[in-house]
């Protein structure tokens, strides 16, 4: 594509605080590759590598090679088995959020999900709560009867604007993150078998997030 670039680890998960993909490689063009002028232009440039990128990560979903994370699986089975109400609300595209869900969990796994919205269906995307918002009037709940499981600041941000208690998972580009606001923040969901370790808040002397647990953090949040 006319470009030889390398992004470290180091350099992405900076790049991370950027929601979006095409934001994200829009935001390097700005800060790093300032002088790079493709031929196709700006604008078909980043949505050509961002698609390319997007068949990557598909290509990669469908080899087994990006398992969900502890707990992930678990957790879901026991919400759904509980008879709460699931929902999606992330700043990717649609299209990788389904083919995480129905490779990481099962074909017809997204329907799991009453209300899902992704990067697709809003104006602007995380650490704005849109996406929140949305997901929120789909289901023709409030806030206060919902409970977030973020992963990154942004994603704390935007839950916490939209007026939801709020749980944070981190990652190896997050730790370092700062998450107030958040009810509790963990390395993980956790297994019976693999604990979580509790970074921040209160977990409650849970050994790993379930559904008994989720629901404690989400009453003690509506008394903060």
């Amino acid at each position: 594509m006319g470009a030889d670039w390398s992004w470290s680890e180091s350099l992405y998960g900076d790049l991370l605080g950027i929601d979006g993909g095409q934001e994200r490689l829009s935001h390097y063009l700005d800060s790093y590759q300032p002088e790079f002028t493709p031929n196709e232009g700006r604008d078909a440039f980043v949505g050509a590598a961002h698609e390319r990128k997007n068949r990557h990560y598909h290509d990669l979903l469908a080899s087994g090679r990006v398992p969900l994370r502890p707990g992930v699986e678990r957790l879901m089975q026991e919400v759904r088995a509980a008879g709460l109400r699931l929902a999606i609300a992330s700043s990717s595209m649609r299209a990788n959020v389904r083919a995480l869900i129905e490779h990481g969990l099962s074909p017809g796994a997204f329907d799991w999900f009453e209300a899902v919205v992704t990067g697709d269906d809003v104006a602007t995307k995380k650490p704005d709560p849109e996406i929140y918002q949305r997901v929120l009037e789909r289901l023709d709940l409030t806030a206060a009867d919902c409970i977030a499981i973020e992963d990154s600041r942004n994603g704390c941000d935007a839950a916490l604007a939209a007026g939801l208690a709020t749980v944070v998972t981190t990652s190896s580009y997050t730790a370092n993150q700062a998450f107030d606001g958040a009810v509790v923040v963990a390395d993980s969901l956790g297994e019976p078998d693999q604990p979580w370790h509790v970074l921040a808040g209160d977990g409650g002397g849970a050994s790993h997030l379930d559904v008994a647990t989720l629901r404690g953090l989400h009453a003690a949040a509506r008394y903060r």
